[in-house]
């Protein structure tokens, strides 16, 4: 942090983000220099760092940039989205694409898309809509490689959620236990990935 201070002091950058960075990290870097903005994974099946990551990020100020907000792909296709996957893809390896815990985590998707067909859009749309309903501070970044699914993205914009429809997705949301890690193993998150305290010097 040090160094991109110096960086944003010498006009070689404007601004400073920090991905997947523990609370206490987030605290220690700001204390530097000031952070922008916080990535980190956040999504109706994703939503461990409300705990204490959004927290941290509002008290300071920090923007929050939500990437995977459809649950990399889930809440656009449910359980069948492994048959979407390609060969290489690094969802066939994350435990929350399994059949055996897809099979229960279906059960959101299906939650979910009961509320999509009353509302009149569709379950990606809501997903999206839902994490964009947060605040104001906050900026999901779906990522499509499909033209009809990046139409369905900016559809989502124009879609309103009235206080009641976000308690109700909320309500589904905690009321579902999501089985599996949201990452495969060997990928580091701020669950993991503390940064070590500095030598003390006199």
């Amino acid at each position: 942090m040090g160094e991109l201070k110096k960086l944003v002091k010498d006009g070689k950058i404007k601004y400073v983000g920090l991905s997947e960075a523990s609370a206490s990290t987030i605290r220690r870097a700001h204390a530097v220099h000031p952070i922008t903005a916080i990535q980190l994974e956040w999504s109706l099946w994703s939503r461990d760092v409300e705990e204490h990551i959004i927290p941290t990020c509002r008290e300071l100020g920090i923007g929050i940039v939500a990437y995977s907000p459809l649950g990399r792909g889930f809440f656009s296709y449910g359980p069948k989205v492994l048959k979407e996957l390609e060969d290489g893809d690094m969802r066939k390896h994350i435990p929350r694409f399994q059949p055996e815990n897809l099979e229960h985590n279906k059960i959101l998707y299906e939650r979910v898309k009961e509320i999509a067909s009353k509302k009149g859009c569709t379950t990606s749309q809501l997903a999206l809509a839902w994490v964009h309903h947060q605040g104001k501070d906050v900026v999901p970044i779906p990522g499509t490689t499909k033209i009809e699914n990046l139409e369905q993205n900016i559809g989502a914009l124009s879609l309103k959620l009235t206080p009641e429809e976000m308690m109700k997705l909320e309500s589904i949301a905690s009321g579902v236990s999501v089985k599996g890690a949201r990452d495969g193993p060997g990928i580091s998150t701020y669950l993991d990935s503390e940064t070590p305290l500095l030598p003390w010097k006199p």
